[in-house]
Formats: structure tokens, sequence, C-alpha cells
């Protein structure tokens, strides 16, 4: 039993995204004759109808009861939140519940309110890049961490904004079924199975821009300028400000150090590098502005929990794969306009 808890002013997609992988998965089985492997429902405080954030009601069910057996509880986010994680019933119901749960799983930031419960107490966990940071201040006992997609800790899964949540599912049909369906899956919806290019939920140049910030042009010169020497000082100067000044002022503005940023958008540049071309990781390192191997698999360790040569072995091929694509269906697209 799959069990999907929503509420009023659920986001509809965090709901239907991972239950459509699920079905999916049913289907798959059902054309080989075999059994499904799947039983789904989603449940609500009152039961009935839900409206979700984009105005489309929900048929659910009433919350089973908590001592009920469940394999997989999968607890959705939403606008809506916020209002669910101060209700002390619910939260109770939810502690509960999960205690039963082979595994449970949040998405997006239905993370509120599973670490509202204590479920992500003492773990890593990741919500939507926009709330990493009132989460972590909100929940201190939560590690958070703003980049992947989705991450495992044991048997609790949490996964980024909205569709991450498809990705999340994706990824627990693969550990209960194997890869061979997970992919029939992801092929169907037309999805990737692993997102190429790796988990990060944005780039960190994204990341870093503020509307009309002093800062934008200078960040748009680090990128430019990653091979070179990043320093404080050099930084500051090309800031036109003192570097205790230029440093205060930036983390203010940010929320992270010069050298974070820094870190961040070498990472971010290497990444890219190691999926799209066949560059040593040693030159891709040095163009990076990396000053060794080890300084930059450190950085990838920090920054994405892998290092370079495995963040290439598992993202490379379907990045690959994506581009392929893209170049057959540009030929195609010119040849039609040339018939």
């Amino acid at each position: 039993m799959i069990e999907v808890l929503a509420f009023e002013g659920v986001q509809v997609l965090d709901v239907t995204g991972p239950l459509q992988v699920f079905a999916s998965a049913n289907e798959h089985l059902a054309k080989a004759q075999q059994e499904p492997a799947y039983r789904l429902r989603v449940v609500t405080k009152g039961g009935g109808a839900a409206l979700t954030s984009s105005s489309l009601t929900l048929a659910t069910e009433r919350l089973p009861a908590a001592e009920e057996e469940i394999d997989t509880l999968v607890v959705a986010g939403g606008p809506g939140v916020e209002a669910a994680t101060v209700d002390t019933e619910l939260i109770d119901w939810l502690r509960n519940r999960s205690s039963r749960a082979r595994r449970v799983a949040s998405v997006c930031t239905g993370a509120f309110l599973a670490a509202a419960s204590g479920i992500l107490d003492g773990r890593r966990a990741v919500t939507h890049w926009s709330f990493c940071d009132a989460f972590a201040r909100r929940f201190p006992a939560v590690r958070v961490e703003p980049d992947p997609i989705f991450l495992r800790d044991g048997p609790v899964w949490t996964s980024a904004g909205v569709t991450a949540g498809i990705d999340l599912a994706l990824a627990l049909v693969e550990e209960d079924l194997g890869g061979e369906i997970a992919l029939a899956v992801a092929r169907y919806l037309v999805v990737f199975l692993k997102r190429p290019g790796g988990q990060a939920q944005f780039s960190a140049a994204l990341s870093l821009q503020t509307a009309g910030d002093r800062f934008d042009a200078l960040h748009r010169w680090m990128q430019a300028n990653l091979g070179s020497d990043l320093s404080l000082s050099v930084l500051a100067t090309q800031a036109g400000m003192s570097e205790r000044n230029f440093s205060r002022r930036y983390r203010e503005v940010t929320g992270i150090t010069p050298a974070r940023a820094v870190e961040r958008l070498r990472v971010e540049a290497a990444r890219q590098m190691l999926t799209d071309t066949r560059q040593p990781v040693k030159r891709i390192g040095q163009r990076c502005g990396f000053g060794s191997e080890e300084t930059m698999r450190r950085s990838f360790l920090r920054l994405l929990a892998s290092s370079p040569q495995d963040y290439r072995s598992r993202f490379a091929a379907a990045s690959q794969t994506a581009g392929t694509v893209r170049r057959v269906t540009a030929r195609s697209e010119a040849a039609s306009r040339t018939e």
C-alpha cells in the first residue's frame, strides 16, 4: 500500500506526479501478465473532496488508523502545508503512522510537515530550493542540503520542488522492481530515469542572482574567469570595495561567503564539462580553477556527495543520449523545412 497524505491547498503535482509513476508501473506489470505491485490511495484528515492550490478537487479517503500496516507513506507539499504543520491532530497521526511504514517520503514542501512530526530529526533532507533557508532555521535538527533533486537517508526520502516527486517515485520503483521496469515507466511518461547533467535543483549562477543587485556584474565576471585567481582580494577589487566591506556585504546579499560562491560556480562548470565532454578530469579541474584534482574531489563530495569520476559515470551517458536526441530532432526539423 502506498498512501499519499494530502490537505487543503496541496500542490496537485506533488500528489498526482508520484501516483502516476506507481500507476504506470502497475500498468507495465499488467501488460506482462503480472500482478500489480502497488495499491494506491490519497488520504486527508477529513476525507472527501480536497481543494488543491490549482483549484482542482481531489477525491480522498479519511486518515486510516495509525496502527494499520502500510508500506510507503508519501507526504505531499503545497501552499496549504503551513496550516497543516500546526494541526496537532494531523501531526500526531503522521508521527504514529510513519512508525508503521517501511519507508516515508516527502515531496517539495511536504518536508515541512514531515519535519514537524519529527520524522526528519537527525537526518539529511531537501525541500524546494526557495524554502531551504527557512526550513533550516525552523528545523535545526534536520541537516538540510539545498542542491539535490532528492535524498535518501535510511528509510526516509525527501525530494525538491514539484516535479522532483516524479524523480523520487521512479527511484522507489527502481528499488522495488528493478531498473528495467523503472526505465520503462520513465520512457512511457517521457521523462528521464536519471536527469542528465545531475541532480542539482538549479544553477549556481541563478541561485546567486538578486534583482538589480550590484553583484550581478561580478558574478558574470566570475563565471567568465573561473580558471583565474578568484581570491577575496581579487573579488573585492573587481567589486570596487574593501575586502572587509565586500565580504560582509556579499554574505548579507547572497547568504554565503565569496569563497563558497566561487566553489559553487566552479563545481557547476565542472559538472557540465564532465557530462558534455570527454576531457580528462585533471584537465577539467584546471580549466575550472581547482588547484588540484584533490581539491576538485573534495568540493564535489561536499556539494554533490559524489566524486567527479562517479559523477561522470552516472550522468554522462544520459546527457550524451539527450544530446543525440536533440541533434536528431534538429536535423529532422531542418529537413522538414527544406521539403
